[in-house]
């Protein structure tokens, strides 16, 4: 197993990552959804099970292919739909354009209500991942090997409860977990040790936000860590 030394040099002081001594950074999973996708719920609901996790960053982003059954999804956005036809182009595991679909690191994909397929795609990819990040005040350090690669900061909305009012899932509530709303990208990493200055506007009340370390054109994301 390859450890990941996580110790890095931010304005002159050395941060150590608070993982114990052969830990491994947190796990990123995104599940692409859509109100309008009978099948999504027990995937929404799986999402909500594993957001409570230490060890993995989740993120929900739904989509808007199927706002054409009747129902436009109030969280859908392009960007995720563009980001869910990116990783079918590029293939691999559980690629293609479908819903619920999850993604782990990137690069498994799987039926996202599938927990026995989802579990076992978690711990492969603990065993794989090749950089971290460290946050300190306002600078994030990133070290390991895989670039280069690009460093996004994503916003979401922890919860968010929608009411369907039609279409396959017309009149059920479903509550939705770490919901993206923006991303940018803040810095590009050759895969030296490097520091980025984050940006000093904190989000809005009632948001949260997370950095995403991925290979450019929708490749692996190689870490990630909630703020």
């Amino acid at each position: 197993m390859r450890l990941i030394s996580a110790a890095v040099s931010i304005i002159g002081v050395t941060i150590a990552s608070a993982q114990a001594p052969g830990s491994k950074p947190p796990v990123v999973v995104e599940l692409f959804t859509s109100q309008g996708c009978s099948s999504c719920p027990p995937a929404d609901a799986f999402i909500e099970e594993l957001g409570k996790r230490s060890d993995l960053v989740v993120l929900t982003r739904s989509v808007t292919y199927w706002d054409r059954l009747g129902w436009k999804d109030s969280l859908g956005r392009a960007a995720n739909t563009d980001l869910q036809n990116a990783y079918a182009r590029r293939g691999g595991e559980g690629a293609g354009v479908y819903t619920p679909q999850t993604m782990v690191q990137g690069q498994l994909g799987a039926v996202g209500s599938d927990k026995a397929k989802v579990f076992a795609q978690l711990r492969r990819a603990k065993e794989s991942q090749s950089a971290a990040i460290v946050v300190k005040d306002k600078f994030a350090g990133v070290s390991g090997t895989g670039g280069p690669a690009q460093l996004a900061l994503v916003t979401f909305k922890p919860e968010v409860v929608v009411r369907i009012g039609s279409g396959e899932n017309g009149g059920r509530t479903i509550r939705y977990t770490n919901v993206v709303v923006s991303e940018q990208v803040i810095g590009r990493w050759s895969g030296k040790t490097e520091t980025y200055a984050l940006p000093s506007k904190a989000p809005a009340t009632g948001y949260k936000q997370a950095l995403i370390l991925q290979k450019e054109g929708a490749g692996a994301i190689l870490a990630g860590t909630y703020l």
